[in-house]
């Protein structure tokens, strides 16, 4: 027996065929199913189209083809979006595979609480873990206080940490931000576009930027119960460590004074140690000494940006 939702699924994929397939399996095996799914493509040939069109037995859902104008994580979501149809918007990556009854307790979770905006899945191979004596030092010296769990926050200058997966929390618990890995918003509660421009390509910090942003007027929620396994996958975007050094700092600063509107000496001086640790840690894993150059080349033209950013700003006031 399967219901059908009148939720719309929002998928933004790029040459992984294979991954997205399987998940939409695993989609076919869930209780509760969304009414559409809108898949925006930027794949270089036509395997996830064909995927799109097949049949998969116990699959529900219609799936709804588009070709992506503009390819990258948010701007692909930011398309989609133009033709969802339904209330609730499910957005989901699409190298996760669902676990059991995971669709429906995002649904309940949701509609138990007209308070939530928002509430996303527990990944079950990735989740919070106990901090060592460095990184508590660092979360308190981030935070301005100390915390008996940090799991779930977004502190400082917008360091996110994911949920705790721990059997004596309740079922649905309280966070300060959702990833886009597996989340269900009410659309009401979302911006118009879902994604500012500055977030392009692999798109880093996008689903903290939102949750965020709905996080303003709503509540939102870690449904520790409704679970997920995500198997991401490699991809270009992942291998420029110069580009994603880049990323890292603009989008982390847009994040931290646009969004969190933290601009005060204090909050560049804590930007400027999370960074630096950031760094350190790559460093001391032992992968990190060749990679060095291009990791600080890229934070060297993050930090162009930003200025050169805020000149363009300040310049143009009256």
């Amino acid at each position: 027996m399967f219901n059908i939702l009148n939720v719309s699924a929002i998928v933004a994929t790029r040459n992984r065929s294979h991954s997205f397939q399987r998940m939409l399996h695993s989609l076919a095996q869930q209780s509760m199913q969304p009414v559409e799914m809108i898949v925006v493509d930027g794949s270089q040939n036509d395997q996830t189209k064909q995927v799109c069109y097949s049949e998969i037995l116990n699959l529900r859902t219609k799936i709804i083809y588009h070709r992506a104008t503009e390819t990258g994580a948010a701007t692909q979501r930011n398309q989609a979006m133009q033709y969802a149809t339904q209330d609730i918007v499910w957005l989901l990556d699409d190298d996760i595979i669902l676990e059991s009854n995971c669709v429906a307790k995002l649904w309940q979770a949701l509609n138990n609480d007209s308070k939530l905006g928002g509430v996303n899945a527990m990944i079950t191979n990735q989740k919070y873990s106990s901090p060592g004596k460095a990184s508590r030092f660092l979360f308190r010296l981030l935070h301005g206080r100390k915390e008996s769990s940090y799991a779930g926050k977004c502190i400082g200058p917008g360091l996110n940490l994911l949920p705790e997966d721990n059997p004596q929390l309740p079922e649905v618990v309280p966070v300060e931000w959702l990833n886009t890995t597996c989340v269900m918003y009410r659309r009401e509660a979302l911006p118009s576009p879902l994604f500012p421009p500055i977030f392009t390509g692999y798109s880093l910090m996008e689903d903290l930027t939102l949750s965020l942003m709905v996080g303003k007027q709503w509540q939102l929620a870690n449904a520790r119960t409704a679970r997920i396994f995500h198997d991401s996958q490699p991809g270009d975007h992942k291998n420029n460590l110069g580009v994603l050094a880049k990323m890292d700092l603009v989008n982390r600063h847009y994040v931290m004074t646009q969004i969190l509107e933290r601009n005060g000496l204090i909050d560049y001086c804590k930007l400027i140690v999370l960074q630096l640790f950031n760094i350190t840690t790559y460093v001391m894993s032992g992968k990190g000494w060749q990679s060095l150059p291009k990791i600080l080349g890229g934070k060297l033209s993050g930090i162009s940006e930003i200025i050169y950013s805020r000149y363009q700003t300040t310049g143009n006031q009256p």
